[in-house]
């Protein structure tokens, strides 16, 4: 790589890592708020315009409180934890493309920091080290709820990671490529003339599971029985304070975007417009186009989210398992069978 690509590659990297960090934020004051909407409440009100500055207020209330460490806990383990669980949701981003590559400086450049041939196989690898950083925390608590939510988080990861993956397969037999850039260009152009050809609609069961996962994935409610409030205190982060703890509140929110971004790439067209490129647009306000309508499609990903966690109650620790193993794996098994003869019957 020589001195420009290598300039390039650093400044995308950066406005990633400024883009994903400031998105958390944003994510935490539009949850507080949709769940006052939803419960006739007020919500954030008082920092700022509409409570804009209350994630602010809390960045600075993290930074200056007590730093507490449990007697008898793991110290390294301890304080390495957060950090092995935010890294992670942060690099899985580094092979999702958000738009088409665009000429720059006289070369192509590539809106995705790591254009690999198996990126599928790479934000999968990645993603899931996410649960040592949450397992490590945990057993390095010496606390008997935190070991629990631990232990929970890796049985949940263990459980929905074979039906996540099952979930793709299906993607990928159409697809015929583990790039996420090819991925989302199979899905340009239309079914019938009119419905896009998005995979949502050529593997919906598919789809199903991959979105129900994602939230065990995740630890988002319903499936958040790693925290379980009501019967393990805070689960795995009980005996965190101060920024370690803001750190597993920020690797919450940024496996929700990477996630977000992962099902608009394989589900949902990722960038792409049917139509768009006939409206005449030139190169550069068509690559903005492109990269609004993936912000758009992975921001209401991000609201279904939200929109679930204050709709559905918690489910049983059975039902998750029972759920996982019993429903979605035979399921996921028969998509890939069914995927496989139509692709048969259509020679």
């Amino acid at each position: 790589m020589d001195l420009l690509g290598f300039v390039i590659a650093i400044v995308k990297a950066l406005i990633v890592l400024v883009l994903m960090l400031s998105t958390i934020p944003i994510l935490v004051w539009s949850e507080r708020k949709l769940s006052a909407w939803m419960q006739d409440r007020v919500g954030p009100n008082r920092v700022g315009p509409a409570g804009l500055l209350q994630p602010l207020a809390d960045v600075v209330k993290f930074l200056f409180k007590e730093e507490v460490m449990p007697q008898g806990a793991e110290k390294w383990l301890f304080v390495a934890a957060p950090v092995l669980t935010l890294v992670p949701a942060l690099l899985a981003f580094a092979a999702i493309p958000i738009g088409d590559p665009i000429h720059l400086f006289g070369r192509e450049v590539t809106l995705q920091l790591a254009n690999v041939n198996v990126g599928i196989l790479f934000v999968f690898a990645v993603g899931s080290l996410g649960a040592y950083g949450i397992v490590f925390g945990a057993w390095a608590s010496n606390n008997k709820f935190s070991l629990l939510g631990g232990l929970r988080a890796a049985a949940q990861l263990v459980s929905y990671e074979v039906s996540l993956g099952l979930s793709i397969v299906g993607v990928l037999m159409l697809t015929g490529s583990l790039r996420l850039g090819d991925v989302v260009d199979a899905q340009a152009g239309t079914f019938f003339g009119f419905v896009p050809r998005w995979n949502l609609f050529a593997q919906p069961i598919g789809f199903l599971i991959f979105t129900v996962a994602a939230f065990a994935e995740t630890n988002r409610a319903p499936f958040d029985l790693a925290e379980a409030e009501q019967e393990l205190v805070a689960g795995y982060h009980t005996e965190y304070s101060s920024m370690k703890f803001a750190l597993f509140f920020m690797a919450e929110y940024a496996h929700m975007i990477t996630v977000s971004a992962l099902l608009t790439c394989l589900f949902l067209g990722g960038w792409k417009v049917p139509g768009l490129e006939h409206i005449g647009l030139g190169p550069f306000l068509f690559g903005v186009v492109q990269t609004l309508a993936f912000a758009m499609k992975a921001g209401f990903v991000l609201f279904f989210f939200q929109w679930v966690r204050w709709t559905l109650p918690r489910f049983r620790y059975d039902q998750l398992m029972t759920l996982g193993w019993k429903v979605f794996f035979p399921l996921g098994v028969a998509n890939v069978m069914l995927t496989g003869v139509l692709l048969l019957g259509s020679r």
